[in-house]
C-alpha cells in the first residue's frame, strides 16, 4: 500500500471511530509504529487531524471525510492565496503553448484561469485540471496514465513516462508541500515526486506555485531542486528573507486583494 493510500485510510477510520491509536494502526497496516507516527505528523501538518498521546483525534469543526480524498481539505487551506497565485501564473501562459500541470490544488487554480486560452496542449496527471481545460474544444488535453489514488482525482506513479518522453513543453507548473533553498520542492509522496521530476525534465521552464505557508518548509521526498526552478509565483504574505535567497529565480508576487 502506498503511504498516501494508508493516510487516506487513516482519515476514514478517524471519521468513523473518532479516535485512532498508533499500536492498532501498526497492526492493521503491518508497518512499524514509527512509520505510523510519521503518518500522523504529516496529516497533522496538513491540518487534517490532531495528534494525541499514542494516537490522534479529529480536528474540531473538521469537515466530514466522505470518501472524496484529502484533496478537498487541502484546497480549502489558504484558498485565497492559491486563487491569487493561480491568476498570476496564468499571465505566463500564451495561446498555442504546450504546458505540463501537476495535480496540486494550487495548479488547479491556474487551470481555472486558463479556460479562456486557446490552442493549448495541456499534459497533466490531475483529473480535475484536465476536465476543467477540456471544456474549451480549442485545447488539446492529454492525461498522464498511472494509478488513480484511492478516492482521489490524482493519477499517481510513473506509468505515463513514455508519454512524457515524447513531449517538449514550454512550461511546467507545479506546487509542493514545502520549498526550501537546501532541499528544493518536497512532497509527502515518493511516487508524486518522481513523476514531477519526469515532468520537469521535459519542459523548458519550471514554474513553482507556492503560497507563503510552504516557504522554508520541507517534506519527505524531493522533487525539483531549488536551482532548477526558473520562476516562483507566491503571494504577498511571503517572507522577504526567503525571497532574498531567490537570487537566480524570477519571483512573481500575487496580490491576494485583487479579484
Amino acid at each position: 500500500m502506498f503511504a498516501s493510500h494508508r493516510r487516506d485510510r487513516i482519515l476514514e477510520l478517524l471519521q468513523r471511530d473518532k479516535q485512532v491509536l498508533v499500536k492498532d494502526l501498526a497492526r492493521m497496516f503491518q508497518v512499524s509504529e514509527g512509520t505510523l507516527r510519521i503518518d500522523l505528523r504529516i496529516l497533522e501538518d496538513e491540518g487534517l487531524l490532531e495528534r494525541t498521546h499514542g494516537g490522534a483525534i479529529p480536528l474540531k469543526q473538521q469537515p466530514a471525510f466522505a470518501g472524496d480524498s484529502r484533496d478537498p481539505s487541502r484546497s480549502q487551506l489558504n484558498s485565497e492565496e492559491k486563487q491569487a497565485i493561480g491568476r498570476k501564473a496564468a499571465e505566463l501562459v500564451h495561446d498555442g503553448q504546450c504546458i505540463l500541470l501537476d495535480a496540486s490544488s494550487t495548479v488547479l487554480e491556474l487551470a481555472k484561469g486558463l479556460t479562456g486560452h486557446n490552442y493549448l496542449t495541456v499534459v497533466t496527471n490531475g483529473l480535475e485540471a484536465a476536465t476543467t481545460l477540456n471544456r474549451n474544444p480549442r485545447n488539446n488535453v492529454i492525461l498522464i496514465g498511472g494509478v488513480l489514488r484511492v478516492g482521489s482525482r490524482t493519477v499517481e506513479g510513473v506509468l505515463g513516462k513514455d508519454i512524457l518522453s515524447g513531449i517538449h513543453a514550454d512550461l511546467f507548473f507545479t506546487s509542493a508541500e514545502g520549498l526550501s533553498v537546501q532541499e528544493g520542492m518536497t512532497d509527502f509522496s515518493l511516487h508524486e515526486a518522481e513523476l514531477k521530476k519526469l515532468m520537469a525534465a521535459n519542459a523548458s521552464r519550471t514554474v513553482a506555485l507556492v503560497d507563503h505557508t510552504k516557504l522554508g518548509r520541507r517534506s519527505i521526498a524531493s522533487s525539483i531542486a531549488f536551482g532548477e526552478i526558473h520562476a516562483l509565483v507566491t503571494d504577498d504574505k511571503a517572507d522577504p528573507g526567503f525571497l532574498k535567497q531567490c537570487k537566480s529565480t524570477e519571483v512573481l508576487i500575487a496580490d491576494c486583494k485583487r479579484r
